[in-house]
């Protein structure tokens, strides 16, 4: 499998990214609208603060009945992601998801955000290359339709 910086090229520059200062209610909105589960929360300077995702929403929000419309972004980020570079490998990152039980890692290069890497991303890269994860000696079944 290749290296991070090779899914991120393919990603960007189609990084969803909200601030802090907006409400959760504008959060879920523009996940909507931009269908994605997850934006990056990037402070006014550009820098990485953590993401927001609907899993975040469901447990800090909702499940606990907060007004969506006046509780920040801020208040409800994960902003303890784990952390990779773009030279790591894709098997890296599948392993620190692993270890670390989520969807998403934070991508630096040289102390510079360059984005973030979920579990689908791994598993497109999977699926891409296929022929070199299945054993070519396996048998597979065609059934018709």
């Amino acid at each position: 499998m290749e290296k991070i910086a090779n899914i991120l090229a393919r990603k960007y520059p189609h990084f969803h990214t909200i601030t802090p200062q907006s409400t959760v209610a504008q959060a879920i909105r523009q996940m909507q609208c931009e269908n994605v589960d997850y934006l990056i929360v990037l402070d006014d300077k550009e820098n990485f603060r953590g993401i927001i995702s609907d899993h975040d929403i469901a447990s800090k929000a909702i499940m606990k009945k907060k007004n969506l419309n006046k509780l920040k972004v801020s208040e409800v980020i994960n902003s303890q992601l784990p952390m990779a570079t773009t030279n790591d490998s894709v098997e890296h990152c599948m392993q620190l998801m692993l270890q670390y039980k989520t969807r998403h890692i934070a991508i630096f290069e040289n102390f510079s955000f360059c984005g973030v890497v979920t579990g689908d991303d791994i598993i497109e890269e999977a699926v891409s290359h296929r022929h070199e994860i299945v054993d070519p000696g396996s048998v597979f079944v065609n059934f018709p339709g």
